[in-house]
């Protein structure tokens, strides 16, 4: 019987690219038959993401800096984690710099705006998609994210 081997991505293994505002993304692994994406930010003041519905559960922990949801009170400082179950719908807002957090979600997140209607849909391969090609668009080599 052949035993897989546990797969190590060191700190510096995987780029991070500027999503607008000083604000940055690196995916780590995603499994589009599990809907699984795992991705890393780090956000500056001011960022906001837009209002989003999450058709799946996310799991998410601060490293670094303060961020929150517009709709709580509660704020996200390093060593939160937060847990969002499938459903929930709000929109996060970065209140310190260099806030660095983790996400794992599994499903898409549905953006809308202040009606209530969709604006877009995101997923872990369009996440995926957006990251390689950005990377390329950089010189950089194809990032060696975890994918199955």
């Amino acid at each position: 019987m052949t035993v897989p081997e546990a797969v190590h991505i060191g700190r510096d293994d995987l780029p991070f690219i500027d999503i607008g505002d000083g604000s940055k993304l690196r995916v780590l692994q995603v499994k589009p038959k599990e809907g699984l994406w795992i991705v890393e930010n780090i956000f500056q003041a001011g960022y906001e993401v837009e209002t989003h519905k999450h058709t799946g559960p996310v799991w998410g922990y601060t490293r670094s800096g303060a961020w929150k949801y517009k709709e709580y009170d509660y704020v996200n400082r390093a060593g939160s984690f937060l847990y969002e179950p499938a459903g929930s719908v709000h929109t996060l807002q970065c209140i310190e710099d260099d806030t660095q957090v983790w996400f794992q979600m599994y499903g898409s997140n549905i953006n809308l705006d202040a009606d209530g209607n969709i604006t877009m849909v995101v997923d872990g391969a369009g996440t995926l998609e957006f990251y390689l090609a950005v990377c390329a668009e950089m010189g950089l080599p194809r990032p060696n994210v975890l994918v199955d």
